[in-house]
């Protein structure tokens, strides 16, 4: 339960920005995107959610009036490899923890509480202090260098996430502050989801402490 909660927790995070388009929409004024870029709103606009149902869906892609090549496509190819990955393992740990919570009810299974302490609990610290220790490396370190970092690691011995911005101008809608901007909505998400998963199991520990006294 603990593991399939604290998947969750992280998969749901990320899933937020993939599917709440309205996070970049609100965003295209703040980043001055039309007064530095040749397009309007409505063409940004288009262009993105273009690349992202290609990304998400499996639509044919494209970025609107934007030009891209078949390099830039390729690494969005990618991308959508890891996107649909983050939805499966949401909705798998989501099963998983509905099918748990089924077979405990039924069987009046108890889990195993160290310290005192349950599976939301642990499911809620342990993400928490992972991405906690994270940003503040990434706050410390250099997002630069983060963002880097990640891109080798997720797409190892390819350059192809490199854009060069007159072949693939999506890039020019795309900066960096947009993707730290993600990085920081993911979590914060995770913090919010693993204190409302702590404060729970508090709860539900001091609700079982009443009955049993």
């Amino acid at each position: 339960m603990t593991a399939a909660l604290a998947v969750l927790t992280f998969s749901a995070a990320v899933a937020v920005p993939l599917l709440w388009r309205g996070f970049y929409y609100m965003q295209i004024g703040p980043l001055h995107l039309v007064e530095t870029t040749p397009w309007s709103c409505d063409q940004i606009r288009e262009a993105y959610d273009q690349m992202m149902d290609f990304c998400m869906w499996g639509a044919p892609f494209g970025t609107g009036v934007l030009k891209w090549s078949e390099e830039g496509m390729r690494h969005f190819a990618d991308c959508r490899v890891l996107f649909r990955l983050d939805l499966r393992m949401m909705v798998g740990t989501a099963a998983a923890v509905m099918g748990l919570l089924v077979v405990r009810r039924k069987y009046g299974i108890r889990e195993w509480r160290p310290w005192g302490r349950g599976p939301l609990f642990w499911a809620g610290l342990i993400p928490a202090c992972v991405f906690a220790v994270l940003a503040l490396l990434v706050r410390f370190v250099n997002f630069d260098k983060a963002f880097v970092t990640f891109h080798h690691i997720f797409f190892p011995g390819k350059s192809n996430w490199i854009f060069d911005w007159n072949k693939d101008q999506i890039i020019q809608i795309l900066p960096e502050t947009f993707f730290m901007n993600c990085a920081i909505l993911i979590v914060v998400l995770i913090l919010a989801f693993s204190i409302g998963l702590i404060v729970t199991d508090l709860h539900q520990g001091r609700k079982e402490k009443r009955h049993a006294d």
